[in-house]
């Protein structure tokens, strides 16, 4: 019962996330962001939020930094816009899926045109 509430409340969070991340967040060293995925702890206490971000190592730190000023600020905007009792804490998260897929897929096209 407690799994598919917080699966629930990790597709809301999701969907919200990333209208608050791309429209409401006003700090330059935030990139490019997509949320991936967010897994949400059963207890609905704590919430990691997977995020892809578009640029070099560089710029995917500068907007880490800004996410985790701006936690606070999302928090809230996230208690207003879901009703639960008590808003997760979030912490944010670079998802490798992506890229590891991508090594995955280009090391199979090597195989591929070795034979």
């Amino acid at each position: 019962m407690s799994d598919l509430r917080a699966n629930r409340v990790a597709e809301q969070m999701k969907k919200e996330l990333g209208d608050i991340i791309s429209r409401k967040i006003k700090d330059p060293r935030v990139g490019f962001v997509t949320v991936t995925d967010v897994h949400v702890t059963g207890d609905l206490q704590q919430a990691k939020v997977f995020i892809s971000i578009y640029g070099d190592d560089a710029q995917q730190e500068e907007t880490l930094v800004g996410l985790a000023k701006s936690k606070g600020f999302i928090r809230s905007e996230i208690g207003q816009r879901i009703r639960l009792r008590k808003t997760p804490e979030i912490s944010f998260e670079i998802d490798e899926a992506i890229e590891y897929g991508n090594r995955i897929e280009s090391i199979l096209k090597d195989l591929n045109n070795e034979s």
